[in-house]
């Protein structure tokens, strides 16, 4: 008798949802409990710089957060953990942590790899107004891009998916009024 190999599992909440970046059997809606998506974390290097972050989600404590499970290779696991930790740990602003997702459809709770902001860290925002996420994410740009595009750009795929996130709707409502406001 073959001992069977336990399946791997990755959660992403925001762009690793539509763009992982790593190769995966399989990719389901899984619902986290203790966790919610924010917009809690300044980024020095993707979306801002050192002198002027900009801020991109986080998965902060509290709450639940719908995002996408997908299910590994075995044989590919630490090839996918390398490319994670590569995209995720740029400035170590999260934690690599391993939490029980339940997937959507078939209800099974698997345990799967997830990247969680790490409070403690001085990029850690908390959090923020809505009024004063839109200003910051209107003013930064980094070396991925304009700051409103990654917010914009999220939010899109967050519908698509047919995932309501209240603060960016909101967020994204400001950024929207601000952009048309702007002189042509």
């Amino acid at each position: 008798m073959m001992a069977s190999v336990q399946q791997r599992w990755v959660f992403g909440y925001g762009s690793l949802m539509w763009r992982p970046g790593f190769a995966y059997q399989e990719a389901v809606p899984a619902l986290i409990h203790g966790f919610h998506r924010a917009l809690c974390v300044y980024s020095w290097v993707h979306r801002g710089t050192p002198e002027r972050p900009g801020l991109v989600l986080g998965l902060d404590r509290g709450g639940a957060c719908l995002g996408m499970a997908f299910k590994i290779d075995p044989g590919k696991w630490d090839e996918t953990l390398s490319y994670l930790r590569e995209r995720e740990q740029v400035t170590m602003v999260y934690r690599e942590i391993e939490a029980k997702v339940r997937l959507r459809g078939n209800g099974e709770a698997v345990p799967a790899v997830t990247y969680a902001v790490d409070r403690a860290h001085r990029q850690y925002a908390g959090k923020l107004p809505v009024e004063r996420l839109a200003e910051i994410v209107m003013e930064c740009e980094g070396k991925s891009g304009r700051n409103d595009d990654y917010v914009l750009n999220t939010l899109a795929h967050l519908r698509e998916m047919r995932i309501t996130d209240p603060v960016l709707e909101a967020v994204g409502l400001k950024l929207r009024a601000q952009a048309a406001s702007l002189p042509a």
